[in-house]
Parts: C-alpha cells; sequence; structure tokens
C-alpha cells in the first residue's frame, strides 16, 4: 500500500508563518496557501481536503463566518485554527463553530504536525466506528476460520496470501457461504488492516440512492440535497471497500466503478472536484456474473477488473466435516451474546445439524442455533431446540419447504424415548428437556399411540 501525503489547505496565514507549516509539514503534506477569501471558497469547491488550517484573526470578524461557512458544507473535514490571541471567548467560539482543535502563536512545528495528525487520525477512526459498531463480536482471524475439508483447506491458504496484496478480489457463491467474514479476514490481515473495512450492500438500492452511497454527493446535486455527504470510497480511503451483491449494480454504477478502478479516481454526484484515493476494492456476489455478461446486463471489463484474484466459495453441503465445529463455534458466540450458559449439543441435536443439508449454508445454521438458544432451558441444545415444530428455522423467510428427513428423525426421537421409559410421556418428555405440554403436542402431531394410554388415560 502506497504512503499518501496529506493534501492540506491553509487560508489566512501570515507569511512570517510559513515557515512554521512548513518545518512541520513539508515532508507529510502538500500545502496549498490562499489568502483570499473568494479563492479560498472556489479551492474549497474544485478540490479534496484532508485539513484546513485556517487563520483566525481577532478583529476579522469574518474569518469566523468563513469557520461556520466551511463546516456547514464540508463538515467531514477537520478545520484547525490558528490565531497569535488565546483569548478564552475566541477560543470557545471557534470550537463552538466545529474547529477540531485551535492552536496559539508561537506556532510550534511540532504543535502544528500533531494537530494536523490527530484531525486526519480522527477523521478516520470516526468512519470506521460508524460502520463497524455491528461487528464487535467477530474474530477475523485466519486461525478462527472453521476448515475441516482438504479443498477448504486449500481454500483458506490460498487466501492468506491474496491478504498480502492489493489487488481486486472476487468471491462468488450462495448466499450465507461467507463471502462477508473471508472478505473481512483477508483485510484485517493485510497491511490495511489499520485503515477502515467498509462493507457495502448493492442488493435492492436505486441507482442515485447507491451512487451517493458509494461516491457521495454534494449540496444541491439532487432535491434534498441539503448537506455534502462523504462516501463509502472516500471512508475506506488507505483501507478495503467490500461491495457484497455487485451483480446487481446499475450500468451507469459499473461505469462509474469501472472508472475507479482504472485512475484511482472519481467525482460526487453533483460535483466537478476529481477525487484521488487508495482504496482496496473486493466485491462478492452470489449471481452467474457470465450470464448477465452474456444478457448485457453486467460489464465485461469490469468483471475482469473485478477478478483478478477469484474465490469460488463452497456450499455447507460440500464442506461436511465442517458442519459440527461450525456449529459449535456459532454456539459459543451466540451463547456468550445473551448470556446463556449452554455449552454444546446433544448427541441427536448434533445428528440433526450434520445429516441435514443445509440449503441456506451458514446463515441459515446460524439462525437456526440462535433460535435453540433463545428457547433451550438446559446446558446442551437438544434436538427438540432447532424444531419450529418439525422444522429447523430456515434463514430465507420466504422458505417454506418441509424438511421430511428432520422431521422423521423428530418422530423417531419421541418413539424412542417413549420406549425408554415405558411409555410414561412425563419421564419421556424429561429425558428429552422438553415439557410435557409439548411432548402431548408432539404426540398428537405424529398421531403416535399406546394401548395403555387408552386404559390410563390419567396416568400420562
Amino acid at each position: 500500500m502506497k504512503k499518501q501525503k496529506f493534501h492540506i489547505l491553509a487560508y489566512n496565514w501570515q507569511p512570517d508563518n510559513k515557515k512554521e507549516i512548513e518545518a512541520a509539514l513539508a515532508g507529510s503534506s502538500n500545502i496549498t496557501y490562499e489568502s483570499d477569501p473568494g479563492t479560498f471558497r472556489l479551492k474549497l469547491d474544485q478540490e479534496d481536503f484532508d485539513v484546513i488550517l485556517l487563520g483566525l484573526q481577532p478583529e476579522n470578524g469574518s474569518t469566523s463566518m468563513m469557520l461556520r461557512t466551511i463546516r456547514q458544507n464540508i463538515p467531514s473535514t477537520p478545520v484547525i485554527v490558528a490565531s497569535p490571541s488565546d483569548q478564552p471567548d475566541l477560543i470557545a467560539e471557534a470550537m463552538q463553530e466545529g474547529a477540531c482543535d485551535f492552536i496559539t502563536d508561537p506556532y510550534l512545528p511540532e504543535r502544528i504536525r500533531c494537530s494536523v495528525i490527530k484531525a486526519v487520525t480522527s477523521r478516520s477512526q470516526t468512519n470506521e466506528l460508524a460502520y463497524l459498531r455491528h461487528t464487535q463480536d467477530v474474530v477475523y482471524n485466519f486461525n478462527s476460520v472453521v476448515a475441516e475439508t482438504p479443498s477448504f483447506r486449500q481454500l483458506v491458504n490460498n487466501l492468506r496470501k491474496f491478504a498480502a496484496f492489493d489487488s481486486t478480489m472476487l468471491f462468488t457463491g450462495k448466499t450465507g457461504t461467507g463471502k462477508s467474514f473471508l472478505a473481512g479476514t483477508v483485510h484485517f490481515n493485510s497491511p490495511r488492516r489499520e485503515k477502515p473495512f467498509i462493507k457495502v450492500n448493492c442488493t435492492n438500492m436505486p441507482e442515485p440512492f447507491l451512487e451517493s452511497e458509494l461516491f457521495g454527493h454534494e449540496v444541491g446535486a439532487f432535491p434534498g440535497a441539503d448537506k455534502q455527504r462523504i462516501g463509502r470510497l472516500e471512508q475506506a480511503d488507505g483501507g478495503t471497500l467490500f461491495l457484497d451483491e455487485i451483480g446487481d449494480i446499475s450500468p451507469a454504477v459499473q461505469a462509474k466503478l469501472l472508472r475507479f478502478l482504472e485512475e484511482k479516481s472519481f467525482e460526487r454526484l453533483g460535483g466537478n472536484r476529481t477525487i484521488y484515493l487508495d482504496v482496496r476494492i473486493i466485491a462478492a456476489t452470489n449471481r452467474n456474473l457470465a450470464a448477465k455478461i452474456s444478457d448485457g446486463q453486467f460489464r465485461e471489463d469490469l468483471y475482469y477488473r473485478l477478478n483478478v484474484l477469484p474465490v469460488q466459495l463452497p456450499a455447507l453441503k460440500d464442506r461436511p466435516n465442517c458442519i459440527a465445529p461450525l456449529a459449535q463455534k456459532l454456539l459459543t458466540r451466540i451463547a456468550a451474546n445473551v448470556c446463556k450458559p449452554i455449552t454444546g449439543f446433544t448427541d441427536e441435536a448434533l445428528k440433526l445439524l450434520t445429516s441435514y443439508h443445509w440449503p441456506g449454508n451458514i446463515l441459515q445454521l446460524a439462525n437456526a442455533i440462535e433460535r435453540a438458544v433463545i428457547l433451550e432451558e438446559g446446558e446442551l441444545i437438544s434436538a427438540f431446540s432447532l424444531q419450529s415444530p418439525g422444522e429447523l428455522i430456515p434463514a430465507d423467510p420466504v422458505r417454506t419447504d418441509k424438511i421430511p428427513e428432520l422431521e422423521d428423525s423428530e418422530r423417531a426421537l419421541v418413539l424412542r424415548a417413549l420406549r425408554e421409559c415405558n411409555w410414561v410421556q412425563k419421564k419421556a418428555a424429561q429425558k428429552l428437556g422438553i415439557s410435557p405440554r409439548v411432548m402431548n403436542y408432539k404426540i398428537q402431531k405424529f398421531a403416535i399411540s399406546h394401548p395403555r394410554w387408552r386404559k390410563h388415560k390419567g396416568n400420562r
């Protein structure tokens, strides 16, 4: 990853003070000086800056108004105010108007340098936190990837190698196979690990909204755009942008993304400033992109730009040895999140998990375990906690197909428990870890009967 210089705009600095800025930032930044208000505003419209150094003269109220204008139009760009005066009311006013720091004369180079680094770092951390709060419980580590089949183990080894480079990657595979998690694992084990990992789901997002989401927009770009918006690409500067379901983006967004991949530059929606960024792109799709290219729905040149490092993820049913350890790993995390002391699965539950074909892949497995954890009252997940009733929880709410093999297994479990408990329903229910009411429901559902029940209806 190339180390980029900061782009600094210094406004209203006295000529005698420029030497301090040069001493502080010349080696790490490209510095533009402006003293004319009109030219300064034009620069703000035409270029993108990492930090603005704003000289503030106590007797010049227009400079304070300039700060207010900057914060209203480009709120994401940090502004450092510098003034020869250290009057408390002046400092308080500048901070209230949105300055991220206030430095006073003498302008020591080390003080200027620290202020700029702090401003840029704070902006990066704010962006990262805003988009990663929901993934705090995820550990992106190759050693934590469950790879119990030889082919998948080789795939993970390839990902370790891919992580060391900046080439674009394209994950393909069915929904729920772990594309997002593995993309994050690549990022957090790459030289970009200290920079943001930003995710964008491209599914069902209208073209103007997706373009704004990715590239940002300027004030007035469309009705209701009353503020400048920094897009996800800029949020990911220095890091990685993960584009999930890339096959769903429109032709116009495809063209703009292709240009970024080729030139590492773009313009915000409604703007004319060319913005240059250092971002690695990792994309994923469950679509057949070759078919979409043949139908004219996806650009072939974009496909080849994305598919430098291709990764085809297998369905969970093709990784049978991974199901049990994956289930245990998911259970440990989910149980900890909901503070329930559940440590594992019964033998019957594990048999159900490993014998099912999991059309929803890892996502369906995780959803089934989460529901079972909520329902389970014991220390082990029982087979019945995985039923709803007679069906495993589907990952896709549209899915309504029955799972006959699970229903057959469930009936067999009920019968076995009853036989072992001499057909006493209450004891069988205790053995299976369910309530007598649920046991009675199961017996009626599977039309199970026994001669002694007709003789002793009151002793079930």
